[in-house]
């Protein structure tokens, strides 16, 4: 469960009673969208059903029978939020916004490049401060990624922006390739991989391109600076780093 700071009231008013819930406010808008896939009893604050919850006030058990045909919170619950309204203070609002502006910041840091600067990332604090000088304004009740290409809209004029993915080939030598190569493979799509005779192993990986320069500093750091990188850019051609 989460604790009551955190949760947010999903509010029905049906046959002239009120049911009220207490719930994780991403978790509630999934639900709404039946998009929620995980246990119910982690995103709750209360495995219960009020009349008015900040009171702790219950409903009467023949209105829950007549509105849901049973009086089992957790059977409830789901109904109340997909049914009903989402209530949220102004306070909880700023914090939603606070947090979706993070992610779609980290979301878009991760997959976009800079085509004028032979495709460098974007670090997140210029993606935040364009963002702000474009004047987009991120919904706390939308999901991240429905948000990412109308922000990707708005960025464009400020700067010169778009989504990418990069292809890298990594030559790491014996010492490291056992431990190494298993978190080097995290980073993407494996297209091809060799180990050479001399216990070195060679990948090949796609991956979104604004997370180079995070793989190049992963792949110095586990090996000891070691390894060599080289970016493919098609079956024929390869650009050493």
């Amino acid at each position: 469960m989460i604790s009551l700071e955190d949760a947010v009231t999903a509010r029905l008013e049906s046959h002239g009673a009120r049911f009220e819930v207490l719930v994780d406010p991403d978790a509630a808008l999934e639900i709404k969208r039946d998009e929620f896939e995980g246990d119910l009893e982690d995103v709750i604050a209360a495995e219960d059903v009020f009349e008015n919850a900040s009171r702790g006030d219950r409903p009467a058990e023949n209105d829950l029978e007549d509105v849901f045909g049973t009086t089992e919170p957790i059977e409830i619950i789901p109904e109340v939020i997909k049914r009903g309204e989402i209530q949220i203070t102004a306070e909880q609002r700023r914090e939603m916004q606070e947090q979706k502006r993070k992610q779609l910041i980290q979301r878009i840091a991760r997959n976009a490049v800079n085509p004028q600067m032979d495709d460098a990332p974007h670090p997140p604090d210029r993606i935040d401060n364009a963002l702000e000088e474009a004047g987009f304004t991120v919904d706390p009740m939308e999901p991240v990624e429905s948000q990412v290409d109308e922000a990707l809209d708005d960025l464009r004029p400020v700067i010169p922006i778009r989504f990418d993915e990069v292809t890298v080939a990594v030559n790491v030598p014996p010492d490291h390739a056992g431990s190494a190569q298993a978190k080097i493979r995290s980073y993407g799509d494996l297209e091809r991989e060799e180990w050479q005779p001399d216990g070195s192993w060679i990948g090949v990986l796609t991956f979104p391109a604004g997370l180079q320069n995070d793989f190049y500093d992963t792949v110095n750091e586990i090996t000891s600076g070691e390894a060599e990188t080289q970016i493919v850019r098609d079956e024929d051609e390869i650009s050493t780093r």
